[in-house]
């Protein structure tokens, strides 16, 4: 990576050290080391690159429709929803930037620093501005001496551009600070993303207000319209294909570690989204028994099984989530086949009750069941009746989790949704979420067979509820044993 300044002579170069203050925080025009002839020449001889006559983004009907829906529940109210700043990471090097979900949601934009802002008003309800930072000004050198100027990080949107593609006004969020601070009435604000916005509005919004607004937002993301619908459906398809990679590569992960499992599928998601929806899970052998090993350090050996759980997230920001459990040789042993099995027919049982009318804690249920009857079948309960064992949640020592989660532009959507809402809720067509039980015997677990031990399996779709049931958005994988090993024998003959 390269410094944002180099010193043209020693001299300079001790100048700037004793400044002390990193380059990209110099606001005011002034740099040691840049001399007025050099300032001056940088301010001309650059062509137009204003573009125009652009079409709205394809989300740009349906984030209309979100506000509206917003600016209806909230009448009368300033409405300040920030999409965030960037974090760094390391001295001066930062975490690459994503935009807060509830901004993204209402805008489709994904710009640092930009707050979309609902101003009450009237019978028409709220009047939407966004807030961006414009292009960098070359005047005075901020384009190619601000650490995030263009000549740095790319060329950003004009305001002008911005309004054309999102559909919302635009202005500059330098302005943004004071105009909150003057601002009257009653105001909420989606906390968390924006220390300047909070500190702006320090005396104009309440804890409690705020999170209902943050709450709202949730709830608001519980049933997917078509445009979200179809970017599941995307980042589904693509992530099927990262699978296929995997597989394709196994032979090369057991020649290096679990990295290699984890560097295969992210290349398919750059390649195809921008990123993963979450850190893989590239779990082999007794790694696949913990729930979230994202370390991804381990050997991948042959005779062992894979637990890769991964989803590529779209352009737009919409995630898939998705586990197989895999032979690594491409064939299960019959102790890992009678698991896997037993963990495939619970997650028949539990996408069979995904449905309208469902409650979304009927497939959790079904899949349990399933699990206990297995469990109570091999003989690692006792004498206990099925029904004791979920009365007492038995069961769970070696089912650990909840069966699925709401899914969307957040790997586990609304997530602050009321419980009335969502764990107790009713399903609808639009929704969408996973189904993904699980087997896990410990490899220290002194309770289970020793040839149980060490392992973990794990099978994740993702689930749209429609008008009469429900459709598989991930059912390009396949998921029964039989089918996987020649699906595995295919890609890798």
């Amino acid at each position: 990576m390269s410094e944002e300044l180099i010193p043209e002579t020693p001299e300079q170069e001790t100048e700037e050290n004793e400044a002390a203050e990193p380059i990209k925080q110099r606001k005011n025009g002034l740099y040691p080391g840049v001399s007025d002839e050099l300032a001056e020449n940088m301010k001309s001889g650059w062509a137009d690159t204003e573009l125009r006559g652009l079409e709205p983004i394809a989300q740009a009907e349906h984030t209309a429709t979100r506000r509206a829906a917003l600016s209806a529940r909230f009448p009368g109210e300033r409405l300040v929803i920030p999409a965030g700043n960037l974090k760094t990471r390391s001295n001066d090097t930062e975490y690459a930037f994503r935009a807060s979900t509830e901004y993204a949601y209402l805008t489709g934009d994904q710009t640092q620093d930009g707050v979309l802002v609902l101003e009450p008003a009237g019978d028409s309800g709220h009047q939407a501005t966004i807030y961006l930072l414009p292009r960098s000004n070359r005047e005075n050198g901020e384009f190619w001496l601000d650490g995030q100027g263009e000549l740095w990080v790319g060329r950003r949107h004009s305001l002008t551009e911005a309004e054309q593609l999102l559909g919302i006004p635009a202005k500059d969020v330098r302005e943004i600070a004071a105009a909150l601070t003057e601002a009257t009435g009653p105001v909420r604000n989606v906390r968390g993303h924006d220390a300047s916005i909070e500190a702006a509005l320090t005396d104009k919004v309440t804890a409690e207000r705020d999170e209902e607004l943050r709450v709202y937002l949730s709830e608001a993301r519980l049933v997917k319209d078509a445009f979200e619908i179809a970017e599941l459906q995307k980042a589904c398809d693509a992530t099927a294909r990262g699978f296929e990679d995997v597989v394709r590569s196994l032979d090369k992960a057991e020649a290096t570690s679990e990295r290699f499992i984890e560097g295969t599928f992210f290349l398919r998601a750059r390649i195809e989204g921008n990123d993963i929806g979450y850190g893989s899970i590239c779990a082999a052998g007794p790694h696949a028994t913990t729930l979230h090993w994202v370390r991804n350090d381990g050997a991948v050996r042959s005779g062992d099984l894979l637990l890769l759980d991964a989803g590529v997230e779209t352009n737009e920001l919409y995630t898939a989530d998705v586990t197989r459990t895999l032979p690594i040789n491409g064939t299960f042993s019959p102790l890992q086949r009678t698991i896997y099995d037993a963990v495939y027919e619970a997650q028949e049982a539990g996408i069979a009750a995904v449905k309208p009318g469902a409650t979304f804690r009927d497939f959790h249920d079904a899949s349990q069941r399933v699990l206990a009857e297995k469990l109570v079948a091999w003989g690692l309960l006792g004498d206990l009746s099925v029904d004791k064992v979920l009365e007492l949640g038995l069961q769970r020592r070696w089912t650990l989790h909840g069966t699925g989660h709401m899914l969307g532009m957040d790997v586990h959507d609304c997530a602050v949704a009321r419980t009335e809402a969502y764990v107790d809720g009713i399903l609808e067509p639009g929704v969408c979420l996973t189904v993904e039980p699980g087997l896990y015997f410990q490899a220290d677990d002194l309770t289970v067979p020793e040839e149980y031990r060490g392992i973990g399996v794990r099978i994740e779709d993702d689930i749209l509820v429609t008008e009469d049931g429900n459709r598989n958005l991930s059912d390009q994988l396949p998921r029964r044993a039989d089918e996987v090993e020649a699906w595995m024998a295919q890609l890798k003959g």
